[in-house]
């Protein structure tokens, strides 16, 4: 079945990762030998993704308002099985495709209509905070509560599934508490932008940050909705690939 992309783009250019340093850059070998230095959004560990020597997928854009010219957008990993997937390590991303995926529809069973949707706005205690998207359902909804989004860019995976996060991240904890404390005067909701299309459910990283794990299941039991989204990243497109399930946590070996 011919999926639809979500968003097209110009075509990437290949490489070979040299090496990923200073958190922000990395080194990549073009084709033909040339190796040039690109921008590089996440600044995690990357675990499972961050590899040197395989293979990446930059984006050009020069601009006098630019350090460097070249962005890191993708890395290709191989599974046990020797197929490969290609996943999203742009962090600046999954606002934009979770944003898209409501416009397109892809929510109303869970959102209903959607009368209008902002970002960053400011919450939280003292709103020193802000939601990465906050949906407001149209006039006369069954639930006409607003809704607090965060999104969070997951690329990390141990078998089939997809965890977050992958090491200690006291914004992410922070975030969860946030969430629960615009309850129930609003709806909280968490969606894990899994950024790999070869993993068939979430659950948190209690492995790497086990507060964030303790944190999760709180935010279930008051009331968070988590609902994690799937995508797929290609050459000049990503594509929607649907709603996967999550466990409250993985089961340790």
């Amino acid at each position: 079945m011919l999926v639809k992309p979500l968003i097209s783009f110009p075509s990437l250019e290949e490489g070979i990762l040299v090496k990923r340093y200073k958190r922000f850059l990395a080194d990549v070998e073009l084709k033909g030998g040339k190796i040039v230095t690109a921008h590089c959004a996440n600044t995690g560990p990357m675990k499972s993704v961050l590899k040197s020597g395989a293979r990446v997928r930059l984006r050009y854009s020069p601009s006098p308002k630019r350090k460097l010219d070249w962005s890191w957008e993708q890395a290709e990993v191989l599974s046990e099985d020797g197929s490969s997937c290609w996943v999203g390590i742009n962090t600046a991303l999954p606002n934009k495709l979770i944003r898209l995926a409501i416009e397109a529809g892809y929510f109303t069973q869970e959102f209903g209509s959607i009368k209008e949707i902002r970002k960053e706005v400011a919450y939280g205690t003292n709103g020193r905070s802000r939601i990465d998207l906050l949906v407001q359902p149209v006039e006369g909804a069954a639930d006409s509560r607003l809704i607090f989004i965060e999104v969070k860019n997951t690329t990390w995976k141990q078998g089939k599934v997809a965890l977050f996060p992958d090491t200690v991240t006291e914004r992410g904890q922070k975030h969860l508490k946030d969430l629960i404390g615009v309850l129930p005067e609003s709806r909280s909701v968490l969606i894990p932008c899994l950024s790999r299309n070869d993993v068939d459910v979430f659950a948190p990283g209690d492995a790497a940050d086990p507060t964030y794990g303790k944190l999760f299941r709180m935010a279930l039991s008051s009331g968070v909705e988590v609902i994690p989204c799937c995508f797929g990243f290609h050459l000049s497109s990503i594509t929607w690939e649907g709603k996967r399930p999550f466990l409250k946590r993985i089961k340790e070996n």
